[in-house]
C-alpha cells in the first residue's frame, strides 16, 4: 500500500510541476502538493539506549551491604572499558547480585529490605534499570568430590526459607518495578544457577541421583509460581534453563519439543509470557555446558537434547527477554565471529536483548579480534531505524493529521517492555508540546514497521508552525519524561538529549 501511494502522489507532483506554484524544496524533502516525504539518514553508531545492550556488573552481600553508587551508573552511559576487556561499552542496564549470606535459615531483616529498596531508587535517579538476582552464595568450595572445583555443601537455603524470602521482597519489587528490566529466578544453588543446590536436587557429579526428580521439579516450580506471583505482570522472569520453563507450563512430564510462546500468546501477562530466559554460558559447548539439556525425572533419564531445546528456545525467544553471558573460551572457534564461528549469527536467531560487559572477557575480545564486536554492540535487543516518513505541510485547525512512517528494526529483538508512542507537535513560538497517542505496539515490531495514522488534533489547539517529533516513552508514569528512559532512533540528527524526543526534520502549519 506504501509503494502504491507514493506512486500516486509522485504522479500528483509531476501534473502539478509545471505550474511555478510550488513551494521551494527544503534540503532532503520531495514537496508532494500538501504531502512531504522526507528521507532519513541512517546512524551507525553505538549509543545507550533504555533496556537493551551490554551490562555492567555490581554484587552486594547482606552480610557487609554496600550500596549501588549513583554517580558510578550514571558514568555507565559513556564509553567506559572493563578489566582486561579490549572494547568499550556504553550501558544503561545493571546486573545486581543481591547475595543472602546470613539468612540461609531466618527471615531477611527490616535493615536488608530497606537497603535493597534504597539500591532501585539509585538506580531511579542515575536513570538506569536493574536486573535483580537473589542468592545465598556465589562461593565454590573445592574438595576431594568428583568435581572438586565445587563440593557440597553448597550454601543455599531450603524451600520454606526460598519463600519466605521471596513473599517480603515481593512487595518491593512491585514498587520498584519502573526501574527493573527483568528478575532472574536465582534463590536456587551456587551463583543462583539452580545447579549445585542442597535442596533442590543435585544433578551434578557430586551426586548419585545424576537427574532431577520429580519433587525437585515441584519445589522448582513452586519457587518459580512464588515469583511469578510476588511481582507484577508486566515484569518477566528469566530461568537459567529452557526446560524449567517447559516444565512449570506443560508438567512435569513435559517432553523437550513442546509448542513455544505463539504471537497470539506474547505480551499479555500470563506466566507462559513472563517467563524468559538467562544463559550464564553463551557459546561455551555444544550445549552451552547444560543449557540445553533434558534433566530427566523420576521415571525419565538425563540427556542432551539440544535439537528439540535450542530449536524450542529460538522461536520462544522471540517474545521474551534473553540475555547472559559467555563463560569459557574453550569452544572456539565456533564462539567466534562468523564466518569461523557463530556467535553473531545466533545472537540475531536467538534474539539476544543483553549481555554481561565484564565477563567472560577472553571471549568478548575475540569478538573484537573478529570484526563483530561492533555490530553485536549495536544491535543487541531493538534497533529502531526510521527510513521515510510522509507528512503534510498544513492542516485546518480542528482536523485530522494523517501521518505515515517506515521504520526498519534492525536488532536482534524487539522492544521486549512496552512502550508509549507519541506524535509530538511543539509550537515553534513558545515551545508549548501537545503529545498526539499513535496505536502500535513497539513489542511487535520485529522487523519493517509502516505506521499510517490519522490523528485528531485538539479543537483547543492554537495556529501557527509546529515542529514534528516522535516520543517513544517508557510505560511507567514515573519515567515517561525522563530521556534516560525514552528510546533514541538510529537516524543522524533526529535525537534530542534534553527532550527524549527525536526530530523528525518536518514543520506543519496549523491554519
Amino acid at each position: 500500500m506504501n509503494i502504491l501511494f507514493l506512486v500516486i502522489i509522485s504522479i500528483v507532483w509531476s501534473c502539478n510541476s509545471d505550474s511555478g506554484s510550488e513551494e521551494p524544496k527544503k534540503e532532503g524533502e520531495v514537496q508532494v502538493s500538501d504531502n512531504v516525504v522526507v528521507d532519513y539518514t541512517e546512524d551507525d553508531t553505538d549509543f545507550p539506549n533504555p533496556d537493551r545492550g551490554f551490562y555492567r556488573y555490581s554484587e552486594t552481600r547482606a552480610s557487609s551491604y554496600e550500596p549501588l553508587s549513583e554517580d558510578a551508573l550514571k558514568a555507565y552511559r559513556n564509553p567506559s572499558t572493563t578489566e582486561g576487556a579490549t572494547y568499550s561499552t556504553v550501558s544503561t542496564l545493571i546486573f545486581r547480585y543481591f547475595i543472602l549470606d546470613g539468612f540461609n535459615d531466618k527471615p531477611l531483616s527490616q535493615e536488608y529490605l530497606t537497603n535493597v529498596a534504597s539500591d532501585f531508587e539509585i538506580a531511579r535517579k542515575a536513570g538506569v534499570k536493574l536486573i535483580p538476582r537473589f542468592t545465598y552464595t556465589v562461593t565454590s568450595t573445592a574438595g576431594s568430590c568428583p568435581e572438586d572445583f565445587i563440593c557440597p555443601p553448597y550454601g543455599d537455603a531450603p524451600k520454606d526459607i526460598v519463600l519466605q524470602h521471596i513473599a517480603q521482597l515481593g512487595p518491593i519489587l512491585s514498587e520498584n518495578a519502573d526501574v527493573i528490566n527483568s528478575i532472574q529466578m536465582g534463590f536456587i544453588g551456587t551463583w543462583g544457577e539452580n545447579y549445585y543446590t542442597d535442596y533442590f536436587g543435585d544433578s551434578s557429579g557430586n551426586a548419585d541421583q545424576g537427574k532431577l526428580l520429580d519433587e525437585n521439579w515441584q519445589d522448582r516450580i513452586d519457587v518459580l509460581k512464588a515469583l511469578l506471583d510476588a511481582t507484577p505482570k508486566e515484569i518477566m522472569i528469566q530461568v537459567r534453563y529452557p526446560q524449567m520453563k517447559q516444565r512449570y507450563i506443560y508438567g512435569i512430564d513435559a517432553k523437550t519439543d513442546v509448542t513455544a510462546t505463539s504471537e497470539e500468546e506474547a505480551f499479555t501477562g500470563t506466566d507462559k509470557a513472563r517467563i524468559a530466559y538467562h544463559n550464564d554460558c553463551l557459546f561455551a559447548s555444544p550445549d552451552d555446558f547444560g543449557t540445553y539439556e533434558d534433566y530427566g525425572n523420576s521415571s525419565s533419564q538425563r540427556e542432551t537434547s539440544i535439537e528439540n531445546l535450542k530449536a524450542y528456545f529460538e522461536q520462544d525467544s522471540k517474545y521474551v527477554i534473553v540475555g547472559g553471558e559467555t563463560c569459557s573460551d574453550g569452544y572456539s572457534p565456533e564462539n567466534d565471529c562468523s564466518p569461523a564461528g557463530v556467535a553473531d549469527i545466533e545472537l540475531r536467531q536467538l534474539h539476544y536483548t543483553f549481555l554481561n560487559a565484564d565477563y567472560n572477557n577472553e571471549v568478548n575480545n575475540d569478538w573484537v579480534d573478529g570484526g563483530c564486536m561492533e555490530n553485536i554492540k549495536k544491535n543487541l535487543g531493538y534497533r529502531f531505524v526510521l527510513k521515510k516518513g510522509t507528512y503534510p505541510s498544513k492542516i485546518t485547525k480542528g482536523g485530522s493529521l494523517e501521518i505515515a512512517l517506515d521504520i526498519e528494526n534492525k536488532g536482534y529483538a524487539s522492544s521486549m517492555k512496552k512502550r508509549n508512542v507519541q506524535l509530538i507537535l511543539r509550537n515553534q513560538v513558545d515551545g508549548t508540546i501537545t503529545a498526539l497517542p499513535i496505536a502500535t505496539n513497539v513489542q511487535k515490531w520485529f522487523s519493517d514497521v509502516s505506521l499510517s495514522e490519522s490523528l485528531s488534533l485538539p479543537k483547543s489547539l492554537m495556529a501557527g508552525e509546529y515542529d514534528l517529533l516522535l516520543h517513544i516513552a517508557d510505560s511507567q508514569n514515573d519515567l515517561a519524561d525522563r530521556p534516560e528512559y525514552s528510546v533514541r532512533l538510529a537516524n543522524v540528527n533526529t535525537w534530542e538529549e534534553t527532550t527524549g524526543y527525536n526530530n523528525l526534520d518536518h514543520k506543519i502549519t496549523i491554519e
